[in-house]
């Protein structure tokens, strides 16, 4: 136990000085009944100085020097070494301030593990979404300059198949880079005051489009007031909904594909819902699709690709615009992904 010098020092003079002055007293022959009195003032004082020393050793020293031991523990990299809240009884303002300074540091050393594997695993995303349609690339050059592709319209599929290689690969550049600008906050939002019916009705017009040259039926409903108005970036939600139809439309895996976007208004918000009776998601992996950089064991084993941040995107523009997102899901059966923006 170290004690302060100070403070012992302080605690001696009390007890010691009483006696001094009893023994001054004494000395210099003062009248008995003073003397009588005196004594018992001294006695007092130096009982009180004694219970106050104990009191302090117990109730602060010996929780203080606890707190040292935790404070090492700390600096040491245990960030899990709790303290007692009974020893702090006197003291509990300083407990609070070192338990919240803890779970704090602990926090942050948790968030850079976390942070450190999404790192390692982000390398490992991107070298084996890159590798593959390099190999690829690689294999019908190879194909070309061998002379594989003897004939003209052979090697115009060949150059097709390396064209559309490319176009992955720089889809997947465009996607890291933009995810780490809406991560960093880089991203400009200009939120414009919307129709939300002509918002979606224009929407959906080149959607039914795309989804048909894939073959995908698609279903579009509307439940909303014609002059229902909120304030959005027109982009970027537009982006978010994309990020979810890609989503919808890799991994479907049905006969019959089918994918339903359908609006509706509540009083005070807007619910968008987007469904498809695709493969589903494991109820394992359900907590985590929105997680930066996270793809499913599934979806490793594809030969499907991603970077893993698609819906990473979503949930980060959605929060900017104050509203929430979800997902509910049946591995199986389909997927629905639920948005909630504030009017």
């Amino acid at each position: 136990m170290k004690i302060s010098s100070g403070l012992f020092s302080v605690v001696c003079i009390v007890i010691v000085v009483p006696s001094i002055l009893l023994i001054y007293s004494m000395n210099y022959e003062t009248a008995r009944s003073v003397d009588l009195w005196f004594t018992i003032l001294a006695g007092i004082i130096d009982i009180l100085a004694i219970i106050m020393w104990f009191w302090i050793y117990r109730k602060i020293l010996v929780p203080l020097d606890k707190m040292r031991i935790a404070i090492k523990k700390i600096a040491d990299g245990d960030f899990d070494y709790e303290l007692d809240e009974k020893d702090f009884v006197e003291i509990p303002f300083l407990y609070n301030d070192f338990e919240k300074m803890r779970i704090k540091l602990k926090e942050n050393e948790e968030e850079k593990i976390l942070s450190e594997n999404a790192a390692r695993e982000l390398v490992s995303n991107i070298s084996h979404d890159l590798k593959t349609p390099l190999t690829a690339i690689r294999g019908y050059v190879e194909g070309i300059l061998d002379g594989v592709a003897s004939s003209p319209q052979k090697v115009r599929d060949y150059l097709n198949t390396i064209y559309n290689k490319t176009n992955d690969m720089t889809k997947l550049i465009d996607e890291l880079l933009y995810y780490s600008r809406v991560t960093g906050n880089k991203v400009s939002y200009n939120f414009e005051r919307t129709n939300v019916k002509d918002f979606f009705d224009e929407y959906v017009k080149d959607l039914y489009l795309e989804l048909e040259t894939v073959k995908i039926k698609f279903s579009y409903t509307a439940n909303v007031d014609a002059d229902t108005v909120i304030d959005i970036d027109r982009e970027q939600i537009k982006r978010a909904l994309n990020n979810i139809i890609s989503n919808a439309v890799k991994y479907m895996d049905k006969e019959n594909p089918e994918i339903h976007l359908i609006v509706k208004e509540t009083v005070d918000a807007i619910n968008i819902r987007i469904s498809d009776n695709g493969r589903g998601i494991a109820e394992k992996d359900l907590p985590h699709i929105f997680e930066r950089f996270y793809r499913s064991d599934a979806s490793r084993n594809t030969k499907l690709g991603g970077s893993g941040i698609g819906l990473s995107i979503v949930k980060k523009v959605i929060e900017i615009h104050e509203g929430s997102v979800v997902a509910m899901s049946k591995s199986g059966v389909g997927t629905d992904i639920d948005i909630v923006l504030k009017k």
